[in-house]
């Protein structure tokens, strides 16, 4: 028996997300128990939200692609597979600003970095060719041990899985803070060759991340939460799949907190 995706997003992790359940409820079709509600008109009037398919398995319908090239991002057997070459990043062809975000992705190589970048200005830094945003990292887990110099203490690998920070001059208060970076609390990334789990929760400048079935991470207070989602190639080959949206109501956000629509 097939279940609606937007049910598994309990009150208990809505909680956790810093979503009050009586904004999702109604938006998922369900009633304060979370059991299904009346979708009529006649019932509450409240409009149904629903998950979207971000990537349909076929084709990158639906994305633009901004400093990467030609074959960096390809579609093979189902699957959307990113090369790594050269660094830059595809982004979506929409803004987004309040919304749930479920991505699954696996690395391909020891010590792998990616990562989704939300609340874009999809502009490609000259230098760094990555745009601005809140960058929630995709590291793979050989990636400290790759990347601590001689004689340097290597720091606790959970510093590294799943960090949220701002990017690009956009500004966060990081709920576990590693400099400006937020830190995950417990490591619960697979390595290489298994597939991970990422539920973001981004509302009115929050982000809320769970790694494979459990919030561990979080950032508040974001300078820009209104723009595009990019996907990053940084090195190594990813792969991706099952990468839905379901869209929340927008808040109050004023023009300085939007990034810029691109023609």
């Amino acid at each position: 028996m097939s279940r609606n995706p937007a049910t598994l997003f309990s009150r208990r992790s809505a909680l956790a997300a810093g979503i009050a359940p009586a904004l999702l409820t109604p938006a998922l079709g369900l009633d304060a128990l979370g059991q299904s509600a009346d979708p009529s008109p006649s019932n509450s009037g409240a409009s149904m939200l629903e998950w979207r398919d971000l990537f349909n398995g076929r084709d990158l319908s639906g994305w633009v692609n901004v400093n990467c090239a030609e074959d960096t991002w390809s579609v093979r057997n189902g699957l959307l597979v990113c090369s790594g070459s050269p660094i830059g990043v595809m982004r979506s062809d929409r803004h987004y600003e309040n919304f749930l975000l479920h991505i699954e992705w696996m690395h391909l190589e020891p010590g792998g970095n990616s990562g989704v970048f939300i609340w874009s200005n999809a502009v490609p830094g000259e230098r760094n060719r990555l745009p601005n945003g809140v960058e929630v990292q995709m590291l793979e887990n050989d990636w400290v041990k790759l990347n601590t110099k001689p004689g340097q203490e290597p720091p606790p690998i959970a510093y590294v899985h799943g960090e949220l920070f701002g990017v690009g001059g956009v500004e966060t208060l990081p709920d576990n803070p590693r400099g400006t970076r937020s830190k995950s609390i417990e490591n619960r990334c697979l390595p290489r060759g298994n597939w991970n789990t990422y539920v973001v929760s981004a509302v009115d400048g929050v982000v809320k991340l769970s790694v494979n079935g459990k919030f561990v991470n979080g950032v508040a207070k974001a300078t820009q939460k209104k723009g595009y989602l990019c996907m990053e190639s940084e090195g190594a080959e990813i792969h991706f799949r099952k990468i839905r949206l379901l869209e929340l109501p927008p808040g109050v956000t004023d023009a300085s907190q939007v990034a810029p629509v691109l023609g």
